[in-house]
């Protein structure tokens, strides 16, 4: 590797920046984004038995290929459960009734596990992906994830005396930390909530993980409806972003072989109902700076302790789920749509930004948004396909009329 000369090598290779800066980042990956995974349980139906296998498989993927990824190619490669892919999970329940069920949306886990898999091995595959338009991959994106955020002024209608001042919370801490807002706005709500009186007993404590075994199905409209889009998001708003984190901090990632890990551990945890596991861009960031470490080389350890602390929350899965179901359902509407304004306002740049795809992506977005099915496939589905077909026949026209 080659970094900017004049760094001190001679410090201590064992920092307490290690530790505090894998520990920040998974207070900003776990707390900022938990929320989003619970709401992609419930849109498929999980049973609370397996919402909590859900979450406590997605940290043990989680701690596996981010310990031995660091270890093996002494990189801080951090990785994480795909945030957008679990608001895509989520956004398939219509009115509140699932579209696929817990053994459909498995197999849709366990295809674009699949998928992501034959990206570190097939080369062309890779590189099919990757002529995707940016703008128009942004813009499903963006179609996806605008119900949250706009779910929470519906919150603030149902329920303005829990809703408001949390809005109040997120504006105010936003002014100094974009990165802590979503966190001061989930430890505000629980707050806030038991001093309303809005919490419900749950009857449960700390309690032991228990792994639940899901038998996949296997339907057509599930693999092109959710898993395709799946890998796609999971690819394009994560897996890249994550590659760019590392290479911008100075390192040559591995790119084939974390995709095949990532993969793999995605493969192997669908079964027990998680979805997939990707490279981590935003919290891979407080784990790649001069922050974490001074010295380069030695920033992978912060990798060892990221996966320790995901391990340690892998243990207190049923727990975790206990104690969000206690909350009302306007504190997790309001941290979920929160926290995915600044993925949106991130997708909707991207994709409305050059003027020559523009339409083509405003029709994926919409088309996205709208919750279209057809031949019980979902919308994310259909708004790609009619944006591509809308930037070819635009790219068409202006070659007949040049």
């Amino acid at each position: 590797m080659n970094f900017v000369p004049g760094i001190d090598r001679g410090k201590s290779a064992m920092r307490s920046s290690l530790i505090s800066s894998a520990l920040v980042a998974i207070l900003v990956g776990f707390g900022g984004s938990i929320a989003i995974v619970l709401a992609a349980a419930q849109a498929v139906g999980a049973s609370p038995a397996q919402t909590a296998s859900w979450v406590s498989a997605l940290c043990l993927a989680v701690a596996v290929s981010t310990a031995s990824m660091a270890f093996v190619y002494r990189m801080p490669m951090v990785t994480a459960w795909s945030t957008s892919g679990a608001a895509l999970i989520a956004a398939t329940s219509i009115g509140g009734v699932p579209t696929y069920n817990m053994e459909s949306a498995v197999g849709a886990f366990l295809f674009a596990g699949g998928l992501v898999l034959l990206s570190a091995t097939l080369k062309p595959l890779a590189a099919l992906i990757a002529r995707i338009p940016g703008p128009i991959a942004s813009a499903m994106l963006a179609g996806i994830l605008i119900g949250f955020s706009v779910a929470v002024f519906d919150a603030a209608t149902t329920d303005p005396l829990l809703v408001l001042p949390l809005l109040a919370v997120f504006l105010i801490v936003r002014m100094f930390s974009a990165t802590w807002a979503v966190i001061a706005v989930l430890a505000a709500g629980i707050g806030w909530a038991i001093l309303l009186g809005k919490t419900t007993s749950v009857g449960a404590g700390l309690a032991w993980p228990e792994l639940v075994l899901v038998l996949p199905r296997f339907e057509m409209s599930a693999l092109l409806g959710l898993g395709l889009p799946l890998f796609l998001v999971s690819m394009a708003s994560q897996n890249l972003p994550g590659f760019a984190v590392l290479r911008a901090a100075g390192y040559q990632p591995p790119t084939r072989p974390a995709l095949g890990v990532t993969g793999l551990v995605s493969v192997l945890t669908a079964p027990l109902g998680a979805h997939t596991t990707t490279m981590a861009a935003i919290t891979a960031s407080l784990c790649t700076g001069p922050d974490t470490h001074p010295d380069p080389d030695r920033r992978w350890i912060a990798g060892l302790f990221y996966g320790a602390f995901y391990l340690v929350l892998a243990g207190v899965g049923v727990s975790v789920v206990a104690g969000f179901a206690a909350l009302p359902p306007g504190v997790i509407i309001t941290v979920a749509g929160l926290a995915l304004i600044g993925p949106l306002t991130g997708s909707l740049s991207a994709a409305l930004g050059p003027e020559d795809t523009r339409f083509p992506a405003v029709l994926t977005l919409t088309a996205t948004a709208s919750g279209l099915s057809l031949f019980g496939i979902g919308s994310a589905f259909w708004g790609l396909v009619l944006g591509l077909i809308a930037l070819g026949a635009s790219r068409i026209a202006a070659r007949w009329w040049n």
